[in-house]
């Protein structure tokens, strides 16, 4: 059993998942970076200098009644929320990350295209030799190819 295990680990295809996981995680934190540090401050500013994380609604308040300016006010009062920014802020990573794996997938599919040559032989009709795609006659059987 251990001498299958070693054999499924060392194939390149668990190894290529696993550095393909870790590399997900990662990119997974560099856009959750880019959606709360770089994207959402300035839709907030817009928007009357409003932190998304900021935005939920109380469903049942918490041991100090509100109202609550920010969700940290909320959470310390043990108030019950409905967190939406939060959601929104998710949505939008998930959005990025979707993007760039549609731009990545599209990438590698435009290779294999271009991988997959046209061929250059094909079947005589008389003798079905392979023979190059621009012969007009058979080397071997020495009929004429159209």
């Amino acid at each position: 059993m251990w001498k299958e295990f070693k054999e499924f680990a060392i194939k390149g295809n668990a190894v290529d998942m696993a550095v393909g996981i870790i590399i997900g995680a990662a990119f997974g934190a560099i856009v959750k970076s880019l959606v709360d540090d770089v994207i959402m401050p300035p839709i907030g500013l817009l928007l009357g200098n409003m932190d998304f994380k900021d935005l939920f609604i109380v469903l049942k308040e918490g041991t100090t009644m509100g109202p609550y300016l920010s969700l940290a006010q909320a959470k310390a009062a043990s108030a019950v929320t409905l967190n939406y920014g939060m959601f929104l802020n998710v949505v939008i990573s998930f959005l990025i990350v979707s993007f760039a794996v549609f731009l990545l997938v599209k990438a590698v599919n435009k290779l294999k295209k271009q991988e997959e040559a046209a061929p250059d032989k094909k079947d005589c009709p008389y003798c079905l030799s392979s023979i190059p795609i621009k012969a007009t006659r058979c080397a071997h059987c020495t009929s004429e190819v159209k």
